[in-house]
């Protein structure tokens, strides 16, 4: 299973908070695809990744930036 979370247009933390509420949905192993345009969420979406032990990868898609984080046990 895979979300995706349109957070194009918003500033963060909101990015962070609509991605740790859809990661609390999810069940290890599952994804979560979080596009954003506010350039901070490159530091702030990796760095929650870190913290909490999820996978993180980031792919440029136009202006946006696009997430794909995985969930873990």
């Amino acid at each position: 299973m895979s979300l995706a979370i349109d957070a194009r247009g918003l500033k963060c933390p909101l990015p962070v908070i609509r991605l740790e509420k859809a990661l609390d949905g999810i069940r290890p192993g599952e994804s979560v695809v979080i596009t954003c345009t506010d350039p901070v969420a490159r530091v702030d979406i990796p760095l929650l990744c870190r913290k909490a032990g999820h996978a993180c990868e980031i792919a440029v898609q136009g202006e946006a930036l696009e997430f794909t984080v995985t969930k873990t046990a």
